[in-house]
């Protein structure tokens, strides 16, 4: 193994691609341990500074996963996610019937709490204001992967079983629904990336440098106002969001309405 010092591409990005070729022709299988940062540093002949920015690199990218004490992964395939607001209604206002097999969620926390900005302004109160939080963890069989809460008003669950450490046998949002009477109507998601906090990092045992996939959803009733607003936080390099959609058919009279883009 080695590398071109004359190249234009630094040391480091050249041995990222050797491993990232090595790992996608199966020289090492999903699960499978790297060789230390010292031993790689030897085979090139760079200093263990040079091999730990590959490392980072193909971290970031998702093909590697680092485990504190223990050493350098080969993850496995991208996890892809249909967790959006079609996917988490579904066809037939339910969970997709294998979410259950996949993944293993586990309620953590119920309480009233100070709301965070993002959900106080869903909700239209003041940041700080009390409201009732359902915090989540949902893991595969060998890794957390997502965190997340569910918030609701305290008008709405006063006295209910929705402000008890109690799990049901159904999707929330029909819990909600018989509880309240309330119907939910429309959607919104908003997906950013960004880094994880401090919070966020420990308990998806990420570095704090690997970012993250956070999805606000607001579910709306009929008149437009907020029942539940929903987070949630995944590791970006290990997640996939995906969405399936049907395209409307074109008019017969749509090219003559919409003869092309025009800048007013």
């Amino acid at each position: 193994m080695e590398i071109n010092p004359g190249a234009a591409e630094h040391p480091h990005r050249q041995i990222a691609a050797q491993l990232r070729a090595r790992i996608r022709r199966g020289d090492w299988a999903a699960g499978e341990r790297l060789p230390s940062i010292p031993a790689i540093a030897q085979m090139y002949g760079v200093a263990k500074q040079t091999v730990q920015r590959t490392i980072d690199q193909l971290r970031i990218e998702g093909l590697l996963i680092t485990k504190p004490g223990s050493g350098t992964y080969v993850r496995g395939t991208r996890r892809r996610l249909n967790r959006l607001s079609r996917g988490r209604y579904g066809i037939q206002r339910g969970y997709h019937a294998d979410l259950a097999a996949r993944y293993r969620q586990q309620l953590v926390e119920v309480g009233r709490s100070p709301a965070p900005a993002e959900i106080a302004d869903a909700f239209g109160v003041s940041e700080g204001t009390e409201l009732v939080a359902r915090r989540h963890l949902v893991r595969t069989q060998d890794a957390p992967v997502e965190t997340g809460a569910s918030w609701l008003l305290p008008r709405d669950t006063a006295g209910t079983d929705l402000e008890r450490m109690q799990a049901f046998g159904r999707p929330l949002y029909q819990e909600v629904e018989e509880v309240t009477g309330r119907r939910y109507a429309t959607a919104t998601d908003q997906v950013t990336a960004r880094l994880p906090s401090r919070e966020e990092a420990e308990i998806l045992q990420i570095r704090p440098d690997t970012p993250v996939l956070h999805l606000l959803h607001i579910a709306y009733d009929p008149e437009h106002r907020p029942i539940e607003v929903a987070v949630a936080t995944w590791p970006g390099p290990m997640t996939a969001l995906s969405e399936e959609y049907r395209i409307p058919a074109a008019r017969p009279d749509a090219l003559d309405d919409e003869p092309g883009l025009t800048l007013g």
